[in-house]
């Protein structure tokens, strides 16, 4: 999982457990016949695993754009039966995808796609369809595959036709295997599940940074006081003061329970939310106007009224309901300070794969941080000498916030640009906007710039203002970079932040991952290899796998691994996707492990069947390294975002093959 900026404080991956050596077949197909008035509707249906979303008939983009589509062939002819109308299926509201930039269309748990039909001869005659499909899941894609129904005209039974392999497609099927060496050495290892301690880590953080504001910090010594001071007894005031913290906690968990109504409703609603261009517009305008606030130019507070009277209820009720209402009281006052940073909480959910959990998880962790100071005062009150008193430097913080409120609402205007190709903040644009907003937290702290709530010029700095003033400059400088055409333009500290490294001025395009010379066939990638005595790095890829691109862009890239990619192994990406055709020669039926038999006809259909075959696996990105006599140097990995564990990956599979062929030597 990696951590992609502190602010947004509900976005990382999660990664899944799954088995790598596992064979993976999350669509169960079934076909049925229904008469109508005009002829008869066949309907294929597919069950789709939870997790697993098939893709529609749309086309996404150009042909290596997007994802896979759905397809359907028919043998119709004007003698046997003809197609009344293309082949329908649910509508759905398209979800932008980020990584292919584009609209995509897909479908989860079942779907039916209905094919209206008119019969001209039923008797000896039989009508075959077939559907070429993929599936993904958040982490992987699955290579493409067929499935071929065959129904007899006259009856609309299901044919069931003898599956069987000729000599000549068994032989092209054991040409395929490779007579690995080692293999058993190397079982597959386990993913590791990541939990919410992160996400709710964050969220305390956040919450840290909202009792630093001037809304809040001065009601830590008044509240406490009032309940010590308030109370028969010092055990009363304490038991008081703890519940007033544990109810500031529970208000704020509350504050999520609406989104999980609305994800157990439709689950990609939140998703489909945090897609919407209306919505990321409206965030961008609201987080300016935070922004403007922050800087001292106006007051943004909720009616005074609803202060007002959750004050009257604390007085009214008394006891803790009175308490819950206090809570209440300071939740609706410090919302000019706080509002900012929860909806920057609640935006970072709503782009991310968890969506209401995170938000709840993030929302504990900042409810417990505003919390935990009225308990723990209450338990040690002479604790309250040594706070700071309240002054200049709580307008300070809130300046500061106003500068990262600005960089955050620009990040919202991204999304908006990226999902309706507008064109107008391209990665150096906006790496340049949050230079600017570097620039100008560093001259505020330094004492260049004032806003209407400072005082007077000529000050002397603090050594706070120094020592965060100087982080700015740092963080400056290491944006500078991302506004060339470098390899230093990644800024992965940022991954995920600035729009993707090809939504560029520049032109980023290139025939390989990076500009890597990568082989796109196995056999001419191991001559290479022998030649020149370099061990050999199988990637199995695909043009619509979303986690290829990741690994790519964000692993990849950084020098050690692009150093060893690049000098110490040869590579062969093989595309399991890739819908050039086979010449006839080349074409053949293959026994799947479930029994189905499977026509390999385009390139893709060859390296997942070569994939499934040697390596008894069939997800992508999937990485494997030999040596030239088809030594296995290590066991085999799957997505792997954490730069060090793949780096030490292959390192040991270059010291395997230093090592073995420096003894053969």
């Amino acid at each position: 999982m990696r951590l992609k900026f502190l602010f947004l404080l509900s976005i990382f991956a999660t990664t899944f457990s799954v088995s790598a050596q596992e064979f993976i077949n999350p669509v169960q197909w079934s076909v049925s016949v229904v008469p109508t008035d005009q002829g008869h509707n066949l309907i294929m249906s597919a069950k789709i695993d939870q997790g697993w979303h098939l893709y529609s008939q749309t086309q996404f983009g150009d042909e290596f754009e997007g994802p896979i589509r759905t397809e359907f062939y028919y043998n119709a002819s004007d003698s046997t039966y003809v197609l009344q109308g293309p082949t329908q299926e649910p509508e759905v509201e398209p979800v932008y995808d980020p990584v292919f930039e584009l609209d995509v269309i897909y479908f989860e748990d079942e779907v039916s796609f209905v094919q209206p039909i008119k019969i001209i001869n039923a008797q000896g005659n039989t009508l075959t369809a077939e559907v070429y499909y993929s599936v993904c899941d958040a982490e992987k894609c699955l290579p493409p595959d067929t499935k071929t129904f065959t129904l007899n005209l006259a009856t609309m039974d299901l044919v069931q036709q003898e599956l069987v392999l000729t000599e000549r497609d068994m032989l092209l099927s054991k040409a395929l295997e490779l007579d690995l060496k080692g293999q058993e050495n190397y079982t597959p290892e386990e993913e590791e599940q990541q939990g919410l301690g992160t996400i709710f880590f964050l969220g305390f953080i956040g919450g840290l940074l909202a009792l630093l504001t001037p809304c809040v910090f001065p009601m830590i010594p008044l509240t406490v006081s009032f309940f010590t001071k308030s109370a028969q007894n010092k055990a009363t005031g304490t038991i008081k003061a703890i519940t007033y913290g544990a109810f500031i906690f529970l208000i704020y968990v509350l504050l999520s329970i609406p989104f999980h109504l609305l994800d157990s409703v439709q689950p990609e609603i939140l998703n489909n939310i945090s897609t919407n261009v209306y919505l990321n517009v409206a965030f961008f305008v609201i987080f300016i106007a935070f922004a403007f606030s922050f800087f001292g130019y106006y007051e943004l507070t909720l009616p005074q009224s609803w202060s007002a009277k959750m004050d009257d209820k604390a007085n009214q009720v008394g006891g803790y309901v009175g308490i819950f209402f206090m809570a209440l009281t300071l939740a609706i006052v410090s919302f000019s300070c706080t509002g900012p940073i929860l909806g920057s909480l609640l935006g970072g959910s709503l782009t991310s794969d968890g969506g209401a959990i995170q938000l709840t998880a993030g929302m504990g962790g900042f409810g417990l941080a505003l919390a935990l100071p009225f308990a723990l005062f209450a338990l040690f009150p002479n604790w309250l000498n040594a706070l700071p008193k309240s002054g200049g430097w709580l307008n300070t913080v809130k300046v500061v916030l106003g500068f990262l409120e600005v960089a955050l609402a620009f990040k919202f205007l991204s999304n908006a640009d990226l999902v309706e190709h507008w064109g107008l903040i391209k990665r150096e644009l906006f790496i340049g906007i949050w230079m600017v907003c570097a620039a100008g937290i560093a001259l505020y702290l330094f004492g260049f710039i004032r806003f209407p709530h400072d005082g007077p010029k000529g000050q002397k700095i603090s050594k706070g203002n120094w020592t965060f003033g100087l982080l700015s400059v740092a963080a400056f400088i290491y944006l500078a970079p991302g506004l060339t055409n470098t390899p230093a333009a990644n800024l992965k500290l940022l991954s995920g932040f600035p729009p993707p490294l090809f939504y560029s001025y520049y032109d980023k395009g290139s025939s390989a991952p990076l500009g890597l010379e990568a082989y796109k066939d196995f056999d001419q990638g191991m001559a290479a290899a022998k030649a020149s005595g370099k061990p050999l790095m199988i990637d199995f890829t695909g043009w619509a796998c979303v986690n290829c691109r990741k690994m790519e862009e964000q692993v990849w890239s950084t020098p050690e691994v692009f150093e060893l990619l690049s000098n110490e192994y040869v590579l062969v990406s093989l595309y399991v996707d890739d819908r050039k055709a086979l010449s006839a020669e080349e074409q053949f039926s293959y026994a799947q492990p479930n029994g189905r038999i499977k026509k390999l006809k385009t390139v893709g259909d060859k390296w997942a069947t070569f994939q499934t075959i040697n390596f008894k696996n069939n997800s992508q990105p999937y990485y494997i390294l030999l040596d030239e006599d088809l030594n296995m140097l290590n066991r085999p990995v799957g997505y792997t975002p954490d730069v060090d564990e793949y780096t030490q990956w292959l390192t040991e599979g270059l010291e395997e093959f230093q090592s073995t062929h420096q003894g053969a030597e």
